[in-house]
């Protein structure tokens, strides 16, 4: 994985001729910014995220799951017929 600067995005012309996916750092702080993925990468990335996402949705649906089980309540109807 390469790393490159916010500065290098001026330079478009070899920014985007990039075959591998790279880090963008902010050179003045020294922290991430973010990913560049070029185009040959598109289908691949896609699907990790959507793969990353349906993940995140079950662990969710899990939890609440658990907080539903937690707060069972037993609750009667009395239709009043003895």
């Amino acid at each position: 994985m390469t790393s490159i600067t916010l500065a290098s995005l001026r330079d478009s012309e070899t920014f985007f001729k990039l075959d591998d996916i790279a880090t963008i750092v902010n050179g003045r702080k020294k922290e991430e910014v973010g990913y560049f993925v070029p185009i040959n990468f598109k289908k691949e990335f896609e699907d990790f995220t959507k793969e990353l996402e349906k993940k995140q949705k079950i662990e969710k649906l899990k939890k609440l799951k658990e907080y539903q089980d937690l707060e069972f309540l037993e609750v009667g109807v009395d239709d009043g017929i003895v």
